[in-house]
């Protein structure tokens, strides 16, 4: 099973820690994942180059852990509005000198932009070019502006829903927009907070099996249990079931990967074998197509 979406576990943040990325793997493991993209979440750019040195230098002896894929560098392209749980310091204008050398081989397979930003159509079509998956997030993006970066290259969209601008009937925004464009593969936390069950049903209806993946969105706490952790330098409280700044809002989730299995299952009708192609078949083909398309080769 394939987690496009982990921010830290078992007491590591990666932001934080990226070199600790392997810890992470193993108290990945203990819950069903086989291979994840560990993310950092709004880095600076010598975060990004500290952790694809990490992963690039390959596992410990005995490695024994779930499989990173490569980095998710969520952010610091994104909207100030729409900045959700990452620092609003930590946010940069869209620069595609600054990306050149990003790719599925120097340890970068996925990046979350808004695609509303100035120049951020030319990071797209930058990263895509070195076989990077390019995913839509923390974006006020219009329809229209949507749809111009799902013309560039755009594939996926990062949790959607969250932190992003609202479906609305004469206004749908980043979310109608990849409901309707077929191209798009989107993604969804499955813990009932995030998006409330019923619309997860909604959303697996409207999109069908194969454009539907989920994630965990986890933080350092999964398998930590209630208490204070951090997500990429912020203190965030957590309890059995979520994790919050001290503001209220939501950073990131406690959700194991099993569990969203059972969860998508429960929220929608469909068996747990149907569920589990949100996990493996659906972020397979994401990342596969990405890679075949620009001819890029995968960190070892």
């Amino acid at each position: 099973m394939i987690d496009l979406q982990v921010n830290g576990a078992g007491g590591f943040d990666l932001t934080d820690t990226p070199e600790r990325l392997w810890d992470v793997g193993v108290a990945l493991a203990q819950f069903g994942t086989s291979a994840f993209l560990p993310t950092l979440v709004s880095p600076s750019m010598a975060t990004v180059d500290t952790a694809r040195a990490v992963l690039l230098d390959g596992p410990p002896a005995g490695y024994a852990g779930a499989t990173p894929l490569g980095w998710h560098v969520e952010g610091p392209f994104i909207s100030p509005d729409r900045a959700g749980a990452h620092s609003p310091h930590m946010l940069q204008a869209p620069d595609p000198g600054a990306v050149a050398d990003w790719s599925p081989a120097t340890g970068i397979r996925m990046a979350t932009l808004a695609p509303e930003l100035p120049r951020a159509l030319e990071l797209v079509e930058a990263l895509v070019a070195n076989g990077v998956v390019v995913s839509a997030g923390h974006s006020a993006a219009t329809f229209d502006q949507a749809r111009a970066g799902f013309d560039a290259g755009i594939r996926g969209v990062t949790h959607l829903f969250n932190a992003m601008s609202p479906l609305d009937h004469r206004d749908p925004g980043l979310p109608g927009a990849a409901l309707a464009d077929d191209r798009v593969t989107v993604w969804l936390i499955p813990d009932g907070l995030h998006v409330h069950p019923a619309l997860i049903s909604i959303v697996r209806r409207a999109v069908g099996p194969d454009r539907l993946a989920i994630v965990t969105d986890a933080i350092a706490a999964l398998g930590m249990g209630p208490g204070q952790h951090r997500l990429a330098g912020r203190l965030v409280d957590c309890d059995e079931t979520s994790a919050r700044l001290p503001s209220g809002v939501l950073a990131g989730s406690v959700l194991a990967l099993d569990q969203a299995v059972r969860n998508l299952a429960e929220f929608t009708g469909c068996s747990v074998d149907e569920a589990r192609l949100a996990v493996t078949a659906v972020p397979e083909r994401l990342l596969a197509g990405a890679v075949a398309g620009a001819g890029a080769g995968t960190p070892r």
